[in-house]
């Protein structure tokens, strides 16, 4: 039964007008279902059912009269999504009282911006769908396309993407290690899509065959998934790792008399005995609420006190803020949000081995966008922003002391596909340093776990994160979270263990999104052409001979 004989099955016998009210309202409504649906794929839902989402916005912009309202369902179905994957944003303006009041705004101002990736979707597929089956082809294409733009507008915001609602290091996600994120979004909404063709036009046979073939792509991805997972055994290198997770609530940070208890939590936590020695220790971004500079200045008591918890031969990464002199800039220097890996040198001191300065940053989180053109118009003063964080080089493998060769990732960059090199510049590991802090105790912290763990399924790397309030884990190169190797939010302690060894490399490690693209190329070209011959020879005049 279609959508409209459902609808006017309930409404039908109002007035003409109230009826066709009454229609828009209930399509409304589906659209709001279908985008609510669809996120309760992710974590901490895992509500699969709701990939019935996809097939149901198609139908909804597939019967929509006109090209905007299909983009209205689309606008009402992202809105949707993003309130639920994305509430949590709200946490992060309650940390400052004086910043409290924008929290509402916050939470619903980003769904409805994000949303209009979804529209921009729809309404192109119903400027160009055609009248064949093919049409679940150019719905997937156009979805995936805008999902992709989504994640590299203004720097991005790839916050659960489609792809990524199948669970991290479970069966379905191991496809992911073949064409990336992206790809597995394109093929999972294909598949989820195809669900819908019953419900529209076609021969019936064709129209059945169609959707066992969707549910057929959906049912291989695990498939796939169980086969790889088979083969995968983690076998450790000879470098042992130590996690530090304090616990410290981001709004405590500010308080100038927590700072002390703040580098003492955390010393203590670094030098607690167990039964070895750790090569390497990591503490979160952001860790302490001070510069590197201020730090790490001849006779600070914090570098002091970070040296005496450290032993010779031991290095520890943590995250600080990096201010570098700088004449061009308003009040003289330039500021990074960084990395630094500092190597004790026994009796030498210590030493900072590298230096990596965040790549990605948050827009309005760490610079706001258009940002003379905000500072005018007064934007800039509204959101308590005195100045922008300053964007260092393409993320690279950093080289350490005391362990192989890994790539830094510092928070938001962990949600980025692409980002680690293959070839002979491949490192052996990821850090994820991040501060979760701001994400509050829901599902952000779970949510962002489990899209950086899609970055050790993409690239066969082991992952080890690190964030003062969870979720901090050891993540093998299957994208899953290693037995009794994890820190949930709220839990202040130590992870102890064996860094990982990564495995062969993949082949989206080698090749990236070419897989993506080609495919996306592929469902364009055979939704695109048919919709527009079929406009074309029903435009044509009729002539007679």
């Amino acid at each position: 039964m279609s959508i409209e004989r459902l609808s006017y099955g309930l409404i039908g016998r109002l007035p003409e007008r109230r009826c066709a009210l009454a229609l828009r309202l209930v399509r409304a409504v589906l659209a709001l279902i279908a985008g609510a649906a669809a996120a309760l794929v992710h974590p901490p839902f895992g509500f699969l059912p709701g990939l019935l989402g996809y097939p149901l916005l198609l139908i909804l912009s597939d019967r929509s009269s006109r090209v905007r309202g299909a983009a209205w369902m689309g606008w009402l179905a992202g809105f949707a999504y993003f309130f639920v994957s994305c509430w949590w944003v709200a946490e992060a303006f309650m940390v400052d009282p004086d910043q409290a009041w924008m929290a509402p705004f916050a939470a619903s101002l980003l769904p409805m911006g994000l949303g209009l990736f979804w529209a921009g979707a729809c309404a192109l597929y119903r400027r160009f769908k055609s009248d064949t089956l093919s049409r679940v082809l150019l719905f997937a294409g156009l979805f995936a396309l805008f999902e992709w733009l989504r994640g590299h507008v203004l720097t991005g915001f790839p916050w659960n993407p489609a792809g990524a609602g199948w669970r991290a290091g479970g069966a379905a996600s191991q496809f992911a290690s073949v064409v990336g994120v992206y790809g597995l979004g394109l093929i999972t909404v294909a598949g989820a899509a195809a669900l819908a063709a019953p419900l529209l036009d076609g021969r019936r046979k064709t129209r059945v065959g169609v959707a066992l073939t969707g549910l057929a792509v959906l049912v291989c991805l695990p498939i796939y998934g169980w086969g790889r997972l088979s083969n995968a055994q983690v076998r450790d290198t000879d470098t042992w790792v130590r996690v530090v997770q304090p616990d410290v609530e981001q709004a405590s940070k500010w308080s100038p008399e927590a700072y002390r208890s703040i580098v003492e939590r955390y010393v203590n936590l670094t030098g607690r005995p167990g039964g070895r020695e750790p090569d390497v220790i990591i503490w979160p971004e952001g860790a302490l609420p001070t510069t590197a500079n201020a730090a790490f200045a001849d006779g600070a008591w914090e570098g002091q006190a970070i040296a005496r918890a450290l032993k010779p031969g031991q290095t520890l990464i943590l995250g600080l803020g990096r201010a570098q002199a700088d004449p061009k800039a308003t009040d003289g220097a330039r500021y990074f949000n960084s990395l630094f890996a500092l190597h004790d040198q026994g009796d030498a001191g210590l030493r900072v081995a590298a230096v990596y300065d965040k790549y990605r940053l948050v827009p309005f989180g760490e610079y706001l966008p258009l940002g003379g053109m905000m500072t005018a118009l007064g934007i800039r003063s509204l959101v308590h922003m005195e100045g922008d964080f300053s964007p260092g080089p393409r993320p690279a493998p950093i080289a350490l002391p005391n362990a192989p060769p890994v790539q830094p990732l510092i928070c938001y960059e962990s949600l980025f596909p692409g980002f680690t090199p293959g070839g002979a510049a491949r490192p052996r590991w990821i850090v994820n340093i991040s501060n979760d802090a701001w994400f509050g105790g829901g599902s952000g912290p779970l949510q962002h776990l489990n899209l950086a763990s899609y970055r050790a399924i993409e690239t066969g790397l082991p992952i080890i994160r690190s964030t003062p309030t969870g979720v901090s884990a050891f993540i093998d190169p299957w994208g899953r979270v290693i037995a009794d190797h994890r820190l949930d939010p709220g839990e202040s302690g130590v992870i102890g263990g064996w860094l990982p060894q990564p495995t062969g490399e993949t082949v989206y490690g080698r090749i990236g999104d070419l897989i993506f693209w080609l495919g996306l190329v592929v469902m364009l070209g055979l939704g695109l052409p048919v919709g527009m011959l079929l406009r074309r020879n029903r435009a044509a005049p009729v002539t007679e001979e």
